[in-house]
């Protein structure tokens, strides 16, 4: 199946690094302009040229910290002006924040809702209206498995990403009737930026890092961001017609939940 996405407009947030970057560079293979939201400039900027290194669709960097709800309104008008409106949007935007639920601050609460939730929901809000006029549109929430089958210490991460997940139920069921498809991608051991930072903190080489962690996962191996990516990009085209309301676990079989 050749999946095309010619023609349409995507903003992925967290999109300079990692999953985000993936994904981008995927679609904007695929025939889509790109919008990238990060907060770093410099690793925005070298996203973008990584990105449209090769003559094709626009690749548009722009500098936003999604946990302001005043960043995201101008990050968005930045974004629309200049690839006119939005077909796709990627929530991705997040880190790993698991800790023993008693270690867990209200700010540490607050913070983790306002960067993985409520970046959702206010980026959602404004790309809406357009996607409801033009009556297509796509919407993915990137989770992590946690949100299906959370771990102990794994406060607040795993409760936040259980409300993204009702979130994107909300709203494909909503959605739907409009050509709005919402639906979320699972994570869960995929290659990044934060495993081999975690190796260099222990002193471990990466590859044994990665080896010893792809032990716990039946298909015996890490995934990759390329693999994530794939499954975005079905998600982000015609071909994922039929598909709505639904959260993908994309984690070699790791998950103790369907």
């Amino acid at each position: 199946m050749d999946i095309k996405l010619t023609g349409r407009k995507a903003l992925i947030t967290g999109g300079s690094k990692g999953l985000g970057l993936a994904i981008a560079r995927t679609f904007w293979q695929a025939g889509a302009d790109v919008a990238v939201m990060a907060r770093g400039r410099d690793a925005l900027d070298e996203a973008a040229a990584a990105i449209g290194a090769s003559s094709g669709g626009k690749v548009l960097p722009v500098a936003c910290d999604v946990r302001r709800a005043d960043d995201i309104a101008a990050g968005f008008a930045k974004v629309t002006q200049a690839l006119g409106h939005i077909d796709v949007l990627v929530n991705n935007a997040g880190t790993s924040n698991a800790h023993p639920f008693e270690t867990v601050t209200d700010a540490q609460w607050q913070e983790d809702l306002d960067l993985k939730l409520f970046a959702a929901i206010r980026l959602t809000r404004l790309a809406w209206p357009h996607m409801k006029q033009q009556r297509w549109g796509r919407i993915i929430n990137v989770l992590n498995i946690g949100a299906k089958a959370p771990r102990p210490a794994s406060a607040p991460t795993s409760v936040t990403r259980a409300a993204g997940m009702a979130l994107t139920k909300v709203l494909a069921g909503e959605g739907a009737a409009h050509g709005i498809l919402v639906n979320a991608l699972l994570v869960g051991f995929i290659e990044s930026d934060q495993w081999v930072q975690r190796a260099a903190k222990l002193n471990v080489p990466v590859a044994d890092f990665l080896a010893n962690m792809g032990k716990e996962i039946p298909l015996g191996r890490v995934g990759t961001a390329q693999e994530f990516a794939n499954v975005a990009l079905f998600l982000a085209s015609d071909a994922a017609s039929y598909v709505a309301g639904v959260a993908i676990n994309v984690d070699g079989g790791r998950s103790p939940v369907i």
